[in-house]
């Protein structure tokens, strides 16, 4: 990549996480501060984590805060000059679920940075969909 990237939001996540479709649930980063910030994501039909009832599975929630602050991460290290780093989910914790999703609902996921050792991110998430919470909770990602 020759010189710095166009980094003004909101932006598509493909420059700053690996994942692509249909494996990629989010779709842009609309909101950073701080090493915080605010995704957003359709669900769309061609998810494998989409039922044939057109409801996502709620192990989904997981996976949207993970690849949010994945996106997040990967924001932070271009704004700093460096390479987006590939990161790990290694735990999922107190995550919980009050509302589904289903295909066409744009959820905005906001997550923020609760703590670092070493290799190691705490960050907590929380999915919306009209303002209106759907699931929240923490993860711990390896960052090698």
């Amino acid at each position: 990549m020759k010189g710095r990237p166009d980094l003004t939001l909101p932006m598509p996540v493909e420059m700053l996480l690996p994942h692509r479709k249909p494996m990629c649930l989010v779709d842009s980063l609309v909101e950073y501060k701080d090493a915080s910030g605010v995704v957003e994501a359709l669900v769309g039909h061609e998810s494998p984590l989409v039922g044939e009832d057109g409801g996502l599975d709620t192990i989904a929630f997981i996976e949207l805060i993970a690849q949010s602050y994945a996106t997040v991460r990967g924001y932070s290290d271009l704004l700093n000059g460096d390479e987006v780093k590939k990161g790990f989910l290694v735990a999922a914790k107190t995550i919980e679920v009050k509302k589904a999703a289903t295909v066409g609902d744009v959820l905005r996921i906001s997550v923020t940075t609760t703590g670092e050792y070493g290799d190691f991110t705490l960050a907590d998430g929380v999915v919306t969909k009209g303002g209106e919470i759907l699931a929240s909770g923490n993860i711990t990602v390896w960052v090698p």
